[in-house]
């Protein structure tokens, strides 16, 4: 974390996703034995391993860490376009009214979302709550929660 401090924004994401993307994928059901589980960056570190939520997460977190802007980061939970099923990677808006830097555990490439012809996103989520995309690229808050956001952010409090 040290080292990335010293480089540009690009670069921190670049390297970030590089670094974190080394990490051992595996499902939650064969860790945790459950379908569902969002892992605290502590948590997926202690296992070795995670699941596309734990990358995100701990990419979230970092980049926080690093100086980021938690109004800019989001968790964001995507359609895979080609595969079908939902995926989970991090959203950074670099600048408003562009199109936001995705940070995937399956892609080593740091690309504008638009640039992502094989994810469509469907919910951003960060502390301040949770929203949609409206067709010219603002994000409109929704009424809806992710109890397991919650539930995280409580155990980053009790230093899980």
């Amino acid at each position: 974390m040290q080292e990335l401090r010293t480089l540009s924004t690009q670069k921190q994401l670049i390297k970030l996703n590089l670094y974190l993307n080394g990490l051992q994928a595996q499902f939650d059901d064969v860790i945790h034995k459950k379908e569902e589980n969002w892992a605290t960056p502590k948590e997926f570190l202690s296992v070795g391993f995670g699941d596309c939520e734990d990358y995100a997460i701990i990419k979230y977190y970092s980049l926080i860490e690093l100086g980021f802007s938690k109004e800019r980061l989001y968790l964001t939970i995507v359609k895979e376009n080609f595969r079908g099923g939902q995926h989970m990677v991090l959203s950074y808006f670099e600048k408003q009214g562009q199109a936001p830097l995705i940070l995937d555990n399956l892609s080593f490439k740091v690309l504008p979302l638009n640039k992502r012809k094989d994810l469509s996103a469907e919910y951003f989520i960060n502390e301040y709550g949770v929203y949609t995309m409206r067709k010219n690229g603002t994000l409109e808050k929704s009424p809806l929660h992710f109890k397991e956001f919650e539930e995280l952010r409580k155990r980053i409090e009790k230093g899980l």
